[in-house]
């Protein structure tokens, strides 16, 4: 057989595999793999970043009630020390008084040392955002990934790409991502745990 016999039979085949999506069929495939890939990543990131925020924001309000229960505990001690008339010449009932007086100083000085690092409000806003955008991305990447199933799925039921589908590579139609039905209710972010 010659050359241009050789062409003469081969050119029509390679137009039906070019015209039966051949390439086309492998690259929907590959790109909805790679969205849903994008799904698994923000759905770790959400993993990673939720439970390392919420200890940070939890470790900041901790040592925001320290402070002030430190403060609180302090003037309410201090309150209850009491020097009448009476007891200023007594050095005991005048100590008892200055250690308390004290003991609110040290907590007052405390509180202004720690002020600038009193960011619950902050950090609970952070959070929250923080918490927010992931989902968005989480929501983004899903949308995505169900973008390029349709697109796959139409392309291996399409005419005449289901040929190559069917015959050459024995393609099956993705699932798209579907809600849980328990994801119907709002996630509980609880900080008493």
């Amino acid at each position: 057989m010659t050359r241009h016999n050789l062409l003469a039979v081969f050119a029509p085949v390679l137009l039906m595999l070019t015209a039966c999506g051949v390439n086309s069929i492998p690259t929907a495939e590959e790109s909805a793999k790679a969205r849903w890939a994008d799904v698994q990543t923000e759905l770790q990131r959400r993993n990673d970043l939720i439970g390392n925020l919420v200890e940070t924001v939890k470790g900041f309000a901790r040592q925001e009630r320290e402070v002030l229960t430190e403060v609180t505990e302090a003037r309410a001690s201090a309150n209850q020390v009491q020097v009448t008339g009476e007891q200023l010449t007594d050095p005991a009932a005048m100590a008892r008084l200055a250690e308390a007086q004290g003991r609110i100083n040290i907590s007052l000085q405390r509180l202004q040392e720690a002020y600038p690092e009193l960011t619950s409000q902050r950090n609970f806003e952070s959070l929250q955002v923080d918490i927010s955008g992931t989902e968005n991305r989480i929501g983004r990447a899903r949308e995505r990934y169900n973008e390029a199933v349709r697109e796959y799925n139409t392309t291996i039921r399409t005419f005449p790409a289901v040929i190559g589908a069917r015959v050459i590579y024995g393609s099956k139609p993705l699932v798209p991502f579907e809600a849980a039905p328990e994801s119907q209710r709002a996630p509980e972010v609880n900080f008493s745990r």
